[in-house]
């Protein structure tokens, strides 16, 4: 493109690691999964345009639904030493790369047998927050009547490449839930299957075999509600709210501009102008650390807003269920009541 800058595809580093997610608490999510990831450089050249190694592949078969532009600045901007069109070919490289990714593992999981319809997978990129790419988008894909995140991705923070003395390089980078992947090849319900010991489970897998999972029968499941209203503090002193502003710091420093997508997708709720956000990541991380793997799913059930009190209720269901066996009512009761209290505790919501 004229005027734009141009860069040469130098290089990737690929790494495995475990990752510890905040992420609303269903049976699709777990607190410590296997992480995959990825980070393409290009280096900066005068007369090399970024080519796509896979733009062959644009008409892949699979069914991609992209409906926002791959940059906005109130929520999901630019980083300031990076051009539009720079970006533009960046994220055009990154979603066909991820997207040949999806559709190559569905179509060699359709030969296998693993997958028996015989039909495209279906995606959505949706924009995203994450500290340390910008923009930023996940990648869903449709499974069992619903959207499933398959993985995070973004152009990569510079001041990452300038500490790490590559400042010349633009880069993108991209982790990928493996086990998710593996629910989705193989037909598993559950990813705390991963970490049960039940031989029912993992006498179906070898090395070298391949096959759809079997499903056998579930303990039943328990489930309590909670209702809180969230907190009304006083509203900040003016000194602090002109303190706050960032329009003084650089794009790379702003942890989440207003306005920006949540982090890794979940409810964000707030009161009034002058009351705290409250993230549903924060409610699962709870929840998580009381009842550990006991605990299948943390759904909203109920948003209400009160005019006359001027304040915001929220009513969540929790879902108890034991992968090895049956839970009694009292003590899921015991863990509920625990539940409850750190609520009130760490969040400072009220009880209703």
């Amino acid at each position: 493109m004229e005027g734009a800058r141009c860069w040469k595809l130098a290089g990737a580093a690929d790494a495995g690691s475990h990752t510890f997610s905040r992420e609303q608490r269903d049976q699709n999510i777990k607190a410590i999964e296997q992480d995959l990831r990825s980070l393409p450089l290009w280096k900066f050249r005068n007369d090399i345009p970024i080519d796509s190694s896979i733009a062959e592949e644009a008409a892949l078969d699979i069914q991609a639904e992209d409906p926002h532009p791959n940059y906005d600045q109130a929520t999901n901007p630019l980083q300031p030493s990076h051009q539009g069109t720079e970006v533009e070919l960046v994220a055009q490289h990154l979603k066909l790369s991820l997207e040949f990714l999806v559709a190559k593992v569905f179509r060699q999981a359709q030969k296998s047998g693993i997958i028996t319809k015989n039909e495209p997978p279906r995606v959505r990129w949706v924009p995203a927050y994450f500290p340390f790419t910008s923009p930023s988008w996940e990648l869903e894909i449709f499974w069992q009547g619903d959207w499933l995140e398959m993985l995070g991705c973004g152009v990569s923070k510079q001041q990452i490449l300038i500490d790490s003395d590559i400042s010349d390089s633009i880069a993108w980078a991209w982790g990928l839930g493996i086990e998710r992947l593996a629910m989705l090849l193989y037909g598993i319900p559950d990813i705390r299957l991963f970490w049960s010991r039940d031989p029912r489970f993992l006498d179906q897998f070898a090395p070298g075999k391949a096959a759809k999972f079997v499903e056998f029968s579930k303990h039943p499941e328990c489930y309590k509600d909670v209702a809180f209203w969230l907190p009304t503090p006083p509203p900040p002193p003016k000194e602090e709210f002109i303190e706050t502003t960032n329009s003084n710091k650089p794009q790379e420093e702003v942890a989440n501009p207003s306005g920006a997508a949540a982090t890794a997708g979940g409810h964000m709720a707030t009161n009034t102008p002058e009351q705290p956000q409250f993230h549903e990541n924060d409610l699962a991380e709870l929840v998580r650390g009381v009842a550990g793997p006991l605990v299948e799913s943390v759904q909203l059930l109920d948003d209400f807003f009160s005019p006359k009190m001027n304040r915001k209720s929220l009513c969540y269901r929790i879902m108890y269920r034991s992968l090895e066996r049956t839970l009694t009512n009292e003590e899921v009761n015991e863990i509920h009541e625990k539940v409850r209290q750190r609520l009130v505790a760490d969040l400072g919501v009220e009880l209703r």
